[in-house]
C-alpha cells in the first residue's frame, strides 16, 4: 500500500515454551539440590565423608544412595533444562532431551523385563531383603528403612520371622550371646491399639514360642509376599503414577525439541 512501510515478521522463539520449560526445571533443579544436600548431610553425620573407604563396608543397601543418585540426576537435568531454556542454548536443550529420553527408555525397558521375568525379580527381591536383614544393625538408615517396611506392610523378614536367623544378633544358635537371640525387631510386632508407648523389646525370645503362639505377638507373613500383594491391590494407582511420570517426560522432551526448532529457525534468518 502506497505511503506505508512493509514489515516482515520472521520466526520467533515461543515465549510460552521457553518460560514453561525454564520454570519447571528451576523447581526440578532445586529439588535435586535438596536431595543431594540431604544425602551428603546424612553421610557427614555417619562419618562417611571423612572416611570414604567406609562406603564399601556396609553389607546391605545404604538408603542415602537413593537420595544421591536421584538428586544427582534431577540436578543435572534441571540445570540443563533451566539454563538451556533461559539462554536459548541448543546444546544444553539437546542434552536435556537425550538424557530425559534415555531415562524414559530405561524405565520402559525395566518395566517390560520385570513383567517378562517376574520369577527372577521375586528371587532378586528375596535376596535383596535377606541381604539387608543380615546388615540390619550395621547402618541406622538401613535399620529405619527395614523397620518402616515391616511396619507398613505388617510383615517380618523376606519369607517370615525365621529369616532373622541370618542376622548375628537375632539368630538362635547356642553361641549367640545377644539378648536379642531368637527374637525379631520391634517392627515385626503386632501393635497394641491401647498402647501409647512403643515397646522396643516386644520381639525378644518370640521365636522360641510355637508358630501359632507367635501370631499373637508378631506378624508372621514375609515382606516379599506382602509387597507383591500391595502391588496387586494398588495396581491402578501404581500404573497411573508411572503413566503420569512417562507423560511428563514425553512432554518435557517435546517442549525442549520445539524450543530447539524455534531457535534454529531464528538463527537461519540471521
Amino acid at each position: 500500500m502506497p505511503g506505508k512501510a512493509q514489515h516482515f515478521q520472521g520466526p520467533q522463539v515461543s515465549c510460552c515454551a521457553k518460560y514453561l520449560l525454564f520454570a519447571s526445571n528451576v523447581l526440578f533443579w532445586m529439588l535435586g539440590a535438596a536431595f543431594l544436600a540431604i544425602g551428603l548431610w546424612a553421610w557427614a553425620e555417619k562419618g562417611v565423608l571423612s572416611n570414604l573407604s567406609s562406603i564399601t563396608d556396609l553389607g546391605g543397601f545404604d538408603p542415602v544412595w537413593l537420595f544421591l543418585v536421584v538428586g544427582g540426576v534431577m540436578f543435572v537435568l534441571g540445570f540443563a533444562g533451566c539454563i538451556g531454556a533461559l539462554r536459548e542454548n541448543t546444546f544444553l536443550l539437546k542434552f536435556f532431551s537425550v538424557f530425559l529420553g534415555l531415562i524414559f527408555f530405561l524405565e520402559l525397558t525395566a518395566g517390560v523385563l520385570a513383567f517378562i521375568f517376574k520369577d527372577w525379580i521375586k528371587d532378586q527381591l528375596n535376596f535383596f531383603i535377606n541381604n539387608n536383614v543380615k546388615a540390619y544393625r550395621d547402618d541406622i538408615d538401613l535399620q529405619n528403612l527395614i523397620d518402616f517396611a515391616q511396619e507398613y506392610w505388617s510383615c517380618c523378614g523376606a519369607h517370615g520371622p525365621n529369616d532373622w536367623n541370618l542376622n548375628i544378633y537375632f539368630n538362635c544358635t547356642d553361641s549367640n550371646p545377644s539378648r536379642e537371640r531368637c527374637g525379631v525387631p520391634f517392627s515385626c510386632c503386632v501393635k497394641d491399639p491401647a498402647g501409647d508407648v512403643l515397646n522396643t523389646q516386644c520381639g525378644y525370645d518370640v521365636r522360641l514360642k510355637l508358630e501359632l503362639e507367635q501370631q499373637s505377638f508378631i506378624h508372621t507373613k514375609g515382606c516379599a509376599g506382602q509387597f507383591e500383594k500391595w502391588l496387586q491391590d494398588n495396581l491402578i494407582v501404581v500404573a497411573g503414577t508411572f503413566v503420569g511420570v512417562a507423560l511428563l517426560q514425553i512432554f518435557g522432551i517435546c517442549l525442549a525439541q520445539n524450543l530447539v526448532s524455534d531457535i534454529n529457525a531464528v538463527k537461519a534468518n540471521w
